[in-house]
């Protein structure tokens, strides 16, 4: 989650690249062999229950789900929808598996036991070759804390100061979280745009039917206004979905910063102490 791997093998990198790799490859094959051929049985049915002279036909098929996202512009958005999903499944099981660290004893505290400021190098390189056996605790945020803290301690004999180094690296994680989350806020921008630009082109074909209107064949000026609003349909339905699993991954991901410096004040700042120095006989008690 706070990997700082930014080469092209890095998850936050792979997983949007390969997400819509995958998005197109799902939806793509589903509307060229589902969608369309059903929406344009359905459209047969029409024109031939029209010729024939019947009313305008089942209410019920052309509110078809197939009649409803046909078009280009809907298989543009559900493209993007998926590979919204995509990502943000990843990032709520990046906060799965760091929240399971918390089942761990990073620091081995005995009841009474206290951390001085000279023990914390000692507690910081037993921690250090404890990650170093683990490579799956490598650059996570409950360790980099406690590590980053032990080390502060150590440093300035202050508590206060390890409790600001944990609270600085969880800040930061916080950013990198917010930030990883750019492109789903782009996504969940692009869908409903998409949806109104297909409104834009349905609303253009039907002013390019007028002419056949007056004459008395609505069907074209018909098809193309229902392009216009079904776009934007599928799109602000979608758009609000996408938007909900994005608040859900969210409010994980805060949930989690909080609980890691809730964890790492009540395991390891709680147990520090600095011990008062007597002036004359210059010991520690």
């Amino acid at each position: 989650m706070i990997s700082r791997n930014k080469g092209i093998l890095a998850p936050d990198f792979l997983i949007p690249a390969l997400g819509l790799v995958v998005a197109a490859l799902v939806v793509t094959p589903f509307y060229s062999m589902v969608v369309r051929p059903r929406a344009e049985e359905i459209a047969l049915r029409q024109r031939v229950m029209a010729a024939q002279g019947a009313a305008t036909g089942n209410e019920s098929e052309l509110r078809s789900l197939y009649v409803i996202i046909k078009d280009p512009e809907q298989q543009f958005v559900m493209i993007f929808a998926i590979w919204g999903f995509i990502i943000l499944g990843h990032k709520l099981l990046q906060v799965r598996a760091e929240r399971k660290l918390f089942k761990h004893d990073f620091v081995r505290i005995q009841p009474g036991e206290r951390i001085i400021p000279e023990d914390a190098m000692d507690r910081f390189k037993e921690m250090q070759a404890a990650i170093d056996r683990e490579p799956q605790w490598s650059e996570r945020l409950l360790p980099e804390s406690m590590l980053a803290a032990l080390h502060r301690f150590h440093a300035t004999a202050s508590i206060q100061d390890a409790a600001n180094a944990v609270k600085e690296r969880a800040e930061l994680a916080g950013d990198r979280l917010d930030s990883s989350l750019s492109l789903v806020r782009y996504i969940a921008w692009a869908i409903p745009a998409i949806g109104f630009i297909g409104t834009v082109r349905g609303i253009g074909l039907a002013l390019s039917y007028a002419e056949d209107a007056i004459k008395g064949d609505i069907a074209p000026v018909t098809s193309a206004l229902g392009l216009a609003f079904n776009s934007t349909l599928v799109a602000l339905v979608i758009s609000m979905f996408l938007m909900y699993f994005m608040h859900i991954v969210q409010s994980r991901q805060e949930a989690f910063i909080l609980e890691t410096q809730t964890y790492c004040r009540d395991k390891l700042i709680d147990v520090m102490k600095v011990p008062v120095r007597e002036e004359n006989t210059g010991s520690y008690v």
